[in-house]
Parts: C-alpha cells; sequence; structure tokens
C-alpha cells in the first residue's frame, strides 16, 4: 500500500474522529444497576427475616486519570449517559485506529528509506 492511500485512512478517520466530537459529551466508564443497604437500624434493608434492598439505581462506574469512581444515575439520564458512554468507546476505538494508522505509516516509510539506501 503506497504512502498516499495510508494517508488517505488517517484522513478518513481523522474526518470521522471530528464527526464524533461534534456529537456531543463523551464519558467513560459503564453503567450497571445497584442495589443499596443503607444499613439505618429499623430499615427494611436491614430486616433480619426478609432484608429488601433500595432500588434499582443506575450507577456510572469510570476511572478518570488514574482513580476509580463512580456516580449515580437518575431515571431520566439514563439514555443520555448511555449514550455519552457508547460515544466514548467508539472515540477510544477510533483513536486506536489512528494510532495504527500512523505507525504503518511510520514503518512504509522506513522500510521505504532502507531500500533506498541499500540502492
Amino acid at each position: 500500500m503506497s504512502t498516499h492511500k495510508r494517508n488517505d485512512k488517517a484522513d478518513r478517520i481523522k474526518a470521522r474522529l471530528v464527526k464524533l466530537l461534534a456529537e456531543g459529551v463523551m464519558i467513560p466508564g459503564s453503567i450497571k444497576k445497584q442495589w443499596n443497604v443503607c444499613g439505618m437500624p429499623g430499615c427494611r434493608c436491614k430486616d433480619p427475616d426478609a432484608p429488601q434492598k433500595h432500588g434499582p439505581y443506575w450507577q456510572l462506574s469510570l476511572t478518570l486519570a488514574g482513580r476509580s469512581t463512580s456516580m449515580f444515575v437518575k431515571n431520566e439520564e439514563y439514555e443520555q449517559m448511555l449514550t455519552a458512554t457508547e460515544r466514548y468507546r467508539r472515540f477510544k476505538a477510533l483513536s486506536l485506529e489512528l494510532v495504527q494508522a500512523y505507525v504503518e505509516k511510520e514503518r512504509e516509510e522506513r522500510r521505504s528509506r532502507k531500500r533506498r539506501k541499500k540502492v
């Protein structure tokens, strides 16, 4: 594959990234349904015979700058937050594709320089 085609590949990926960035907010992490125990004495969640946890609640879990954190997501925010996490997954995959295209291009350029030296 020629260097020009590799540049085209990187350009196409960059265009897709720009379009994705324009779609809106991106948030890493995953959303799961959670049930909680509050621990208040006499609460239904602490009933010795038939404990009933509170919930379900939606919880977003993520790692940012090496630190794990989480936040509750309201029912009315669920779809928006799910879209933001999916958008982040697409961003991460496209970013990896772009880096791979750059590495392929660099390797091809090095092979080309090596062939020219031998001649």
